[in-house]
C-alpha cells in the first residue's frame, strides 16, 4: 500500500503556495508562475482544505501567512529545492548526448517544433530538450545550453553567438476581408487591429510599425489586446482582426492559407533574434551540432 500517496498534500498546489508564501502577494506569484491570481487562490485554498488549517490570513488584498503556513513554508522551500538542485545534476551529467535549447514560447510552437525533425535525422544520437519561457533570458534560472529569444531583451551574462533576421507585417483571416480586397496602410486604422502587450515590450508593435512604415496610429483606432502572442495570432485565424505577424512564427500558417497578408508593406529587422550560449558553460560537441544546425535553418530560411 502507498501510504506516502495518501499522506501527501496535492502536489500541484505546492509550487503556487510556494511561491504565494515567498512574495507574501497572490498576484505576485501569478505573474510568476504565469498563472491567474484566481488559480493561485485556488490551489492554496484547495492545500488549507486538504490539511484543515489556514496558511494564509487574508486583509483585502494583502496577505500573510500564520504560523502554520511559514512553518510550511519552510518545508516546502527546502524540499524543491533539494530537487532543483537534483534535477539540476542530473541534466549535467556528462556523456548522456542531451541539450537543452530555452526558447520563447511563441518560436518554440511555430518555428522550432515544426523543422526539429531535420535536426534529429541529421543528429540521431543527440536528444533536444526543449524549455520554453516567457520572460527574459536573465530572469530565467534554469538550466540550458543554447537560448533563443528576441534581440534586445535582458540576456545577463550569456554570451551572444549570433543574431537572425525576420520581417514583420500585418497578418489576417482570409475570410476577414472581402475576397481578394488588398489594403493601403492608411486603411488599417478602420480595421480592428489585434495587440500583443509584453512586460517589458520587446517586440514590434503596431505604433512603432506604422511609424516605420510613415504612418502614426490613430487614437480611435479599434483594438484588443493579448497577453501572449500565439493567443493572438490565434485570433487572427479565427477572424477577430488584423494582427502584426513575424515571418518567422506566422509564415506557414500563411503557406497553409490560414493567414493571409491584407497589405504589401512589411518592416525588416536585420538582427530581430538573438541565440546565446549558457555563461560558463563547457564547450562540447552537442552544443556545436545544434548552434550549427539553428544558424543553417535561420540562414536558408533568407527572411
Amino acid at each position: 500500500m502507498n501510504s506516502l500517496g495518501k499522506s501527501l498534500p496535492p502536489l500541484a498546489s505546492l509550487l503556487p503556495f510556494e511561491a504565494a508564501a515567498r512574495l507574501e502577494s497572490f498576484s505576485k506569484a501569478a505573474e510568476e508562475l504565469h498563472l491567474t491570481q484566481a488559480a493561485i487562490s485556488r490551489q492554496v485554498r484547495g492545500l488549507e482544505e486538504n490539511l484543515g488549517l489556514k496558511l494564509f490570513y487574508r486583509r483585502n488584498r494583502a496577505v500573510f501567512l500564520t504560523p502554520e503556513g511559514h512553518e510550511l513554508a519552510a518545508v516546502v522551500s527546502a524540499a524543491l529545492q533539494s530537487i532543483s538542485h537534483s534535477a539540476e545534476a542530473l541534466r549535467e551529467t556528462p556523456g548522456n548526448n542531451r541539450v537543452v535549447l530555452l526558447c520563447q514560447l511563441c518560436e518554440a510552437f511555430y518555428w522550432l517544433m515544426p523543422r526539429l525533425s531535420t535536426f534529429h535525422q541529421r543528429h540521431p544520437a543527440i536528444e533536444i530538450q526543449v524549455a520554453t519561457t516567457t520572460r527574459p533570458l536573465a530572469e530565467f534560472n534554469g538550466h540550458f545550453d543554447v537560448a533563443l529569444q528576441s534581440t534586445g531583451r535582458a540576456s545577463g551574462k550569456h554570451a551572444l553567438v549570433f543574431t537572425a533576421a525576420d520581417e514583420v507585417f500585418p497578418v489576417c483571416s482570409p475570410n476577414y476581408l472581402a475576397a481578394g480586397q488588398a489594403l493601403d496602410v492608411g486603411d488599417l486604422s478602420r480595421y480592428t487591429l489585434l495587440h500583443h502587450h509584453a512586460t517589458p515590450p520587446h517586440w514590434m508593435e503596431w505604433d512603432s510599425w506604422l511609424r516605420a512604415v510613415g504612418h502614426t496610429l490613430e487614437g480611435n483606432a479599434k483594438g484588443a489586446v493579448f497577453d501572449s502572442y500565439p493567443l493572438m495570432l490565434q485570433a487572427a485565424v479565427q477572424g477577430h482582426g488584423i494582427a502584426m505577424g513575424w515571418q518567422r512564427t506566422a509564415g506557414r500558417l500563411i503557406e497553409n492559407g490560414a493567414l493571409v497578408r491584407p497589405c504589401a508593406a512589411s518592416v525588416a529587422l536585420p538582427d530581430a533574434l538573438s541565440v546565446f550560449r549558457q555563461q560558463g558553460a563547457e564547450d562540447s560537441g552537442e552544443v556545436r551540432a545544434l548552434l550549427e544546425w539553428l544558424a543553417d535553418e535561420f540562414r536558408n530560411e533568407q527572411v
